[in-house]
């Protein structure tokens, strides 16, 4: 569970607003999309200990990324490039990976 701390944390980096103990973004910039994403729970592709990677949806990836390398958060260094966008990584004060998401555009 995310702690007062880390939500602060949240809000400060990743520009969400706080409402009723939940998180949103103040504005949508491109159409909604829910994923839903099962592993394993041996998969390597984030810690066995997190039992859900968060996983939000960005603008500008690399953009995204070297501006919370220079406020100081903690940066996976690999970048991954797919056909239907670009991911990277982030670790919240509590040790959750959260996931970066730039979807393709869609004209």
């Amino acid at each position: 569970m995310i702690q007062k701390l880390c939500m602060k944390w949240y809000e400060r980096h990743l520009d969400l607003v706080k409402s009723d103990g939940s998180f949103a973004f103040p504005a949508p910039t491109q159409r909604a999309q829910v994923v839903f994403a099962f592993f394993k729970q041996d998969d390597a592709y984030f810690p066995p200990a997190q039992k859900a990677m968060i996983n939000l949806q960005v603008d500008d990836l690399d953009g995204v990324l070297d501006r919370l390398i220079d406020e100081g958060v903690i940066v996976d260094p690999k970048r991954e490039s797919y056909d239907f966008g670009k991911f990277g990584w982030i670790n919240d004060p509590e040790g959750n990976r959260v996931e970066l998401w730039q979807p393709v555009a869609i004209d």
